[in-house]
């Protein structure tokens, strides 16, 4: 019987699980990959996907640990440990579904759950700090799982002064490069962020264009009760407040330069708060214009930041399931061509959990999948930290 370190030393196809939970709060994706090579010639074969949502009550508690004024650490500690059995939960499932038993799994990659990060220092004890952390415990998966952990995959570029995000560009360089294209690949997440794929790669950049599903999702958990707009249905009945978009678009961080990442600490329920106050009252019509800011964000940055003018733009994340949001895009970026991953052989929704199985995959390779071109780091990070079984 092979024990961690053998499987970590294997050269051949390894059998890794890829989780990811992002920040909408909604859920946990569990990937099941057999994955073999390295960089651009990483060959990857989907054995098994489940996306789960988290209960209502869980998500409150997550809700509640991710904003400074409801947090405290002893909600932090405690959700640490129970997502770590709630991931290892949702990899039995997958492997369930791939027809697998637990044994043949040989690594687990855990991106977590995002709950602060923050790239820009801020003062801490009279010293200029930066952080991010990721909370969804790796012993707990280990021990649960029988396997190697690979989680904390940002911390080392945030080490290395990099912005620790995004990191879903070594897969979009590994699988969707083209020899005489210019591609960009859109993740429509909780927050939307893109990367820029030169005709043979490597990738030239990648950042957060700014808020998708967390903005739309909390918008209408608010207004409605519902957890999310379902095909952007109510947001198609509405009407663009365009004044209120232009307001939002002239924030210091849309006119910022990449490298640049955001989230919850930009666009969380402050930002929420905000535009309900200074929004239409109609539901339809504010969360068309919340659907408006993500659309048209998106394509500002593209246009001011991506050059030459790309050939398309790929699209992956539970945004592509928002036809009204990817109506909106098309029109933005017209005559671009607005198309998903599943058109070139991967499920929009698991390619994230996709992600942290090959970033997985890279670390037991000895890889660093650090990219400073995209980050801003001053040197290639060796992403990830290993917990034993």
């Amino acid at each position: 019987m092979s024990g961690p370190f053998d499987r970590l030393a294997r050269t051949g196809p390894r059998v890794v699980a890829g989780l990811m939970s992002g920040t909408s709060l909604d859920g946990v994706d569990a990937a099941i990959v057999r994955v073999e090579g390295s960089g651009a010639g990483a060959r990857i074969e989907t054995l098994g996907f489940v996306s789960e949502p988290y209960d209502a009550e869980l998500r409150d508690a997550l809700a509640a640990c991710v904003e400074a004024t409801t947090s405290n650490v002893r909600l932090v500690s405690q959700l640490h440990a129970r997502l770590g059995d709630r991931f290892a939960d949702a990899v039995v499932h997958a492997l369930d579904a791939a027809g697998l038993a637990i044994d043949a799994l040989d690594l687990v990659g855990s991106h977590g759950q995002t709950v602060q990060h923050v790239p820009e220092a801020e003062e801490v004890a009279g010293v200029p700090t930066r952080s991010t952390l990721q909370i969804g415990c790796p012993a707990i998966l280990a021990a649960r799982l029988g396997a190697p952990v690979i989680a904390d995959f940002r911390s080392g570029d945030l080490a290395l002064g990099g912005q620790a995000a995004p990191l879903v560009p070594y897969l979009d360089g590994a699988l969707f490069t083209a020899p005489d294209e210019t591609r960009v690949l859109l993740n429509l997440g909780g927050i939307a962020n893109l990367t820029v794929l030169p005709p043979g790669g490597p990738p030239r950049a990648a950042f957060d264009t700014g808020p998708a599903n967390m903005v739309l999702d909390a918008l209408t958990l608010r207004l409605t009760g519902q957890p999310y707009d379902e095909a952007g249905a109510l947001a198609a009945q509405g009407t663009v407040d365009d004044l209120l978009v232009d307001d939002v678009l002239d924030a210091p961080f849309f006119r910022a330069a990449p490298p640049k990442s955001t989230g919850r600490e930009d666009f969380g329920a402050p930002f929420v708060e905000w535009l309900v106050g200074r929004g239409p009252s109609a539901p339809a019509d504010l969360l068309a214009t919340a659907a408006a800011v993500t659309a048209r964000s998106i394509a500002r940055a593209v246009r001011e930041w991506v050059e030459p003018v790309p050939d398309r733009v790929i699209a992956s994340g539970g945004g592509v399931h928002n036809p009204t949001l990817l109506r909106m895009l098309a029109d933005e970026l017209a005559p671009i061509p607005v198309e998903t991953t599943a058109a070139h052989g991967l499920d929009p929704d698991a390619k994230e959990a996709v992600l942290f199985a090959l970033l997985a995959h890279e670390w037991a390779n000895g890889v660093r999948t650090g990219l400073p071109a995209v980050t801003g780091a001053t040197r290639a990070a060796f992403q990830g930290s290993l917990t034993l079984p």
